[in-house]
């Protein structure tokens, strides 16, 4: 089998592990925690009774990631039930979002996904009185420059991150899914008015099916990190599979984007992932989501970059192709993300700070 995307290919077809030679198998394991893919691997291997036929030295990775997930997801679950006692009482709904969501949903996408932190989302008008709620309770805001904070509280979707006191978690305090000065925009208001409350949880709340798909999209072909690029469009890929059951998935979801304004990434996300993991999207779906299309010119760019941005972040795929399509599309996430004014003097005060840190304590030159 071929070095580049042993991961993914793996994952589309875990019955190809029989062919894995040693050193296929040690070039897939370190693939596969650069991508934070390891541990969906062991699962999707123990669901088909497949993981003791893994040679001994890769079981062994395999096995502590699946087990570190589920203790995460554990953990997860005991910190939500943390900020839904916070926001007890302070007229914020708790509304989850991307893993925490997940999770709360009991989602098959969420077996063996890795976490680093809880996303919520809170109508703008609350959002004083939900920063306000955490603080109480053990939370505390970054330490950012007075030009950081201003960064996140007038031109972006969230607060600066929030770390608990105690237990060292962050949470991540949403007004929107885009920032506000993005070049693309979208209605928060109406994701918002159509939450569904977590079975059993009358105080936590997801968004409704075909909006969590489409922010799972608008995430991922918005962002300007691959870290996770490959464990997020398998997210998407997953959110399509388990959701696309269910009637009247499809004929939702493209009105929906158009309506949400978010019909680009949605093309992109379905384009992708059947480009990329040969999701099932009817055919239908596919021609009417191509509303959101750009240009002939621009679609192919952009779909090649984002094939070859989309793999693990490690040296056996890291050509010089793979490094200029990242590049590109992490420029284009700051082209997207504000008007070229701000973007100038975004980019010139980081560069400015970069060429002083060596004389800079970290944590007051620490860029936004």
């Amino acid at each position: 089998m071929a070095a580049r995307d042993l991961i993914r290919d793996v994952l589309l077809a875990p019955e190809s592990i029989a062919s894995l030679t040693p050193l296929d198998w040690d070039l897939m394991i370190r693939q596969g925690r650069r991508a934070n893919l390891l541990a969906r691997l062991a699962h999707v291997l123990n669901a088909r009774d497949a993981l003791d036929s893994v040679p001994s030295a890769p079981r062994q990775h395999l096995v502590s990631a699946m087990r570190i997930t589920e203790r995460q997801t554990i953990a997860v679950r005991h910190e939500i039930a943390c900020i839904a006692n916070a926001l007890e009482g302070s007229g914020v709904p708790l509304i989850l979002l991307k893993g925490a969501a997940y999770v709360a949903a009991d989602l098959p996408v969420s077996v063996g996904r890795i976490f680093s932190d809880v996303d919520i989302i809170v109508p703008r008008p609350l959002l004083g009185q939900a920063e306000s709620a955490l603080l109480q309770h053990g939370w505390r805001g970054s330490t950012l420059s007075p030009y950081d904070q201003r960064y996140y509280r007038r031109w972006m979707h969230e607060l600066p991150p929030m770390r608990h006191f105690r237990r060292d978690t962050t949470i991540d305090v949403h007004h929107n899914i885009l920032p506000e000065t993005a070049r693309l925009s979208a209605d928060s208001h109406a994701l918002l008015d159509n939450v569904v409350s977590v079975p059993g949880h009358d105080r936590v709340f997801v968004l409704q099916p075909v909006d969590m798909l489409l922010h799972s999209a608008t995430h991922l072909f918005h962002e300007g990190e691959f870290i996770s690029a490959l464990r997020d469009l398998f997210d998407i890929d997953g959110l399509l599979r388990h959701f696309g059951s269910r009637p009247g998935f499809w004929d939702e979801l493209v009105r929906r984007a158009a309506a949400v304004g978010l019909s680009r990434p949605l093309y992109y996300a379905l384009r992708v992932s059947v480009d990329l993991l040969r999701t099932e999207v009817p055919k239908d779906v596919l021609a009417t989501a191509s509303i959101g299309r750009p240009a002939a010119p621009l679609a192919w760019t952009m779909e090649r970059c984002f094939a070859l941005a989309f793999q693990p972040v490690h040296p056996s795929v890291d050509t010089a192709a793979v490094k200029a399509a990242r590049f590109a599309l992490y420029v284009r996430s700051h082209w997207l993300r504000m008007p070229m004014h701000l973007l100038v003097y975004h980019l010139g005060r980081k560069a400015l700070l970069r060429t002083t840190s060596a004389d800079t304590p970290v944590e007051t030159a620490r860029p936004a």
